[in-house]
Order: structure tokens, then C-alpha cells, then sequence
């Protein structure tokens, strides 16, 4: 079984942020950058499946050269080779466009499966992989908490309000998982070893058939229109117990409209 991981280098959520005056973009240079956390649970999930049922893991990030660093780190969980889409056309590029470029690298590949996180912590469209789906013309499952292939039909549980439900599927297909789908391994010393040796292909816009003037932000279908720096923190508001504490709480609640 040959089964493909999108990985995405993010910042670091508990590191200092902060947005590009000229553009309003993440200024990611600034920031400390790592795998998504719900791509290592990806990664984890194909390694699983693989483990059950034999074949490969590739991983496989649109990003500039630093995201290199996230491939190593999946393939120093056990993933088998990598694949970077890197090219400064892509630069800005929004989930439209990154579907289409991972689409793109995803023709040159085999695959059985494709398993994404269900949504990044800097984007949070929530779209790449229904998109990802609609371009390569097969099934998607999304928001999957538990997986198993039974010959070539995937069976999951997809999470929903109040529960799950089960549901089936052909293969190949698009898989999202949540956060339940496991807990990932952390990279041993041999597998990190180990990662410095294994395959990383590059693809640029031309390798891909991508015109370099029809992607990246220039012609991103959503654009930053205007930003600015987050304000700072105001003090709360203090109700001094009196006796009457609980009635001023209700008030301020109800005027904020929290009540």
C-alpha cells in the first residue's frame, strides 16, 4: 500500500507572531516554524496502515527551502521518502492554488491513499483536501477519528455533532483526520539517523507544468486587504463583593451580551 502524507510547516503556536507591514502576511521568517501537529498525526495514521498491511509512506509540503525541516522530521518518525514542492512562484499562494500544486505532484506519484490533517493551524480553511479530492477525481472522507483498509475499501468513523458515524469508501481516496486519531510517535535517535539518508525529490512550478504567472499571491484568489497588530490587553473589569457581586457579574455579563 502506498500511502501519501501532506505535511505543512507552521509557526509555532507558543511562539511571538507577528504580520508583514507590507503585505499583511504572516512574516513566517520571524517566527519559530514546526510540523503542524496534526500532521504528525497523520504521518502516524499511514505509518499504522503500513505497518498492517506493508508498502511506503511519502510525505509530501508545498513550502520554501526551511520546510525541509519538516520532512526530515516525518521521515525521522519512520515515513520512507519525501517529496518538496518548493518554488518562489508559489510564494502567497492561497488553498486554491496549493491544491492545484499539490495536485500537480500527486500525478507524478503512486498512491493508494492520501491522508491530510483536517485543517492547519495558520490557514484553518478546512478546504485543501476536499479540494485536493475534487481535482484528482476521487472519494474524500473527512474529520476521521478511527481508520481501517479491508482489501481496497476504506472503512472510518467520522466524527460529527453528539458522535461519530461509520462510513465506507473505495480506494484511492482522500482521507482528513482530527486530532482522535491517534497519538504520534515521538522520532528515536536510530530514526533520526536514519532520515538523513532517505530520498527527498523537489518539484518546481516548471517540473509540475505550472506557469509561474498563473500562481502564488499575485493572482491568489483571496488577498489581505488590511491589517494590524493586535491590540493590547486591557485590564478586566472588578467586582468587589458587597453582598452584591453575583447581581453586578449578571449585569456585565448581560451587557456584553454573554448572557
Amino acid at each position: 500500500m502506498n500511502i501519501v502524507v501532506l505535511v505543512k510547516q507552521v509557526p509555532d503556536t507558543y511562539s511571538e507572531r507577528k504580520l508583514r507591514e507590507s503585505d499583511g502576511i504572516l512574516d513566517r521568517d520571524a517566527t519559530d516554524n514546526v510540523i503542524d501537529e496534526i500532521d504528525s498525526r497523520g504521518v502516524e495514521a499511514g505509518l499504522q496502515l503500513t505497518e498492517a498491511h506493508g508498502g511506503e509512506v511519502t510525505v509530501l509540503t508545498l513550502g520554501p527551502d526551511r520546510a525541509t525541516e519538516v520532512l526530515r522530521k516525518a521521515l525521522a518518525m519512520g515515513a520512507h521518502k519525501a517529496v518538496h514542492v518548493v518554488d518562489d512562484a508559489f510564494a502567497g499562494s492561497d488553498a486554491l492554488q496549493t491544491s492545484a500544486a499539490l495536485a500537480a505532484a500527486l500525478g507524478k506519484l503512486e498512491f493508494d491513499l492520501i491522508i491530510a490533517g483536517n485543517e492547519s493551524t495558520d490557514g484553518r480553511t478546512a478546504s485543501v483536501p476536499a479540494m485536493l479530492a475534487e481535482r484528482l477525481g476521487i472519494p474524500q472522507v473527512t474529520f476521521v477519528r478511527a481508520l481501517e483498509i479491508d482489501g481496497t475499501t476504506l472503512k472510518a468513523e467520522r466524527t460529527v455533532d453528539g458522535g461519530y458515524t461509520e462510513v465506507t469508501s473505495p480506494i484511492p481516496a482522500v482521507v482528513s483526520v482530527t486530532e482522535k486519531i491517534n497519538e504520534p510517535r515521538y522520532p528515536n535517535f536510530k530514526g533520526i539517523m536514519a532520515a538523513k539518508s532517505k530520498p527527498v525529490t523537489t518539484f518546481s512550478a516548471e517540473d509540475l507544468g505550472l506557469a509561474a504567472g498563473d500562481t502564488g499571491g499575485a493572482v491568489s484568489w483571496s488577498i489581505v486587504l488590511d491589517a494590524a497588530p493586535r491590540p493590547p490587553r486591557e485590564a478586566g473589569e472588578k467586582v468587589n463583593d458587597d453582598g452584591s457581586a453575583g447581581t453586578k457579574v449578571a449585569e456585565y455579563l448581560a451587557s456584553a451580551r454573554l448572557i
